[in-house]
């Protein structure tokens, strides 16, 4: 635990993926019963995360104000971050905070129901052109997200965009972004000039955006860039808290570079479809590095997410082929 600023500690939690760590942070809280600490996220559901947050409740519970835990908030429904929401709020009683739109789909992706799953997912990448092998490598490595959320909470407290939460001595604003998941939750402290970011601000790689085959002509892109836009609002001397790599300051420069990364990959796919291309076609085009089934999930949702963005600005053309593959072309 390291204290990054006034009554905010920082916890650094492994993950199993190449991208193998995530960020966690514990507010101090006061609430009418008394003194306590915030969660925010909770990790994926390793046996040694587990054996981490152990032993960091019984710590606070050495400190002067305690060990109790007062809520967990769950900034998205994706595995790193609400894996172990429903074990600590049984084990803590802390109650679980998120937005209606993260804890539904947390319980339809467990699930597999409404169109998210396994077999959707797949559907949607041979209708992009990925082969019949690539597609059964990832159906292969699957599962991941029951194996990192083993149980999810039945029932939660729900945050709406704008809300004020009273945090121990501060208020935080809660913000809503878009396109990286369904209604992501940051945290702002204009108090302290601290941002909990999640994954919506990172400050090396940027965020995966993808599209999902439940919304299959989502303009997922361009939701995530307005995004980016509504926090510019922030002051730039903004401590950013991520949730991967290392705080940082210089919150609107990693905007504009958010932006400058996501035209250049445009730029870059729109040269490349001076004939029909599908998304499996471009994967090569926007990563250069061998792509495991993992990562190529992951690949396959941000092609098609600028695909669908190149399309909607009138600068690429969808084709249906005769052999139910979609492709693009330049207009």
């Amino acid at each position: 635990m390291l204290e990054v600023a006034p009554g905010v500690r920082w916890l650094r939690m492994p993950l199993p993926f190449a991208l193998d760590h995530i960020n966690l942070w514990l507010l101090e809280d006061q609430d009418e019963v008394g003194a306590g600490w915030a969660i925010v996220d909770t990790g994926f559901a390793l046996p040694v995360v587990r054996e981490c947050w152990e032993k960091i409740l019984a710590d606070l519970a050495a400190t002067p104000r305690g060990g109790r835990i007062t809520r967990i908030i769950v900034t998205h429904f994706h595995p790193d971050h609400i894996g172990l929401a429903d074990w600590l709020s049984a084990r803590t009683g802390g109650p679980v905070q998120m937005t209606l739109g993260e804890y539904l789909t947390a319980h339809a992706v467990w699930n597999e129901i409404g169109g998210h799953g396994t077999q959707p997912m797949l559907a949607q990448f041979r209708a992009h052109g990925l082969s019949r092998d690539r597609c059964a490598a990832i159906e292969a490595a699957s599962g991941n997200y029951n194996r990192g959320v083993p149980s999810l909470p039945t029932s939660f407290r729900r945050l709406f965009a704008g809300d004020s939460l009273v945090i121990g001595d501060h208020c935080w604003e809660v913000r809503i972004g878009f396109g990286h998941s369904p209604e992501h939750v940051a945290l702002y402290c204009a108090a302290t000039q601290l941002l909990i970011s999640g994954d919506i601000l990172l400050p090396r790689i940027s965020t995966n955006i993808s599209v999902y085959a439940v919304t299959p002509h989502a303009d997922s892109l361009a939701d995530y860039l307005g995004s980016l836009d509504r926090l510019r609002d922030l002051p730039e001397e903004t401590l950013v808290l991520p949730s991967h790599g290392l705080p940082f300051h210089g919150l609107h420069a990693r905007v504009d570079a958010q932006h400058a990364h996501h035209a250049e990959r445009l730029a870059l796919l729109e040269s490349a479809c001076t004939q029909p291309r599908s998304a499996a076609d471009l994967l090569p085009t926007l990563f250069e590095r061998e792509l495991d089934p993992h990562q190529t999930m992951f690949a396959m949702g941000e092609a098609i997410a600028h695909l669908n963005r190149l399309e909607r600005s009138g600068r690429l053309r969808r084709q249906a082929g005769s052999d139910g593959v979609t492709r693009f072309v330049r207009v």
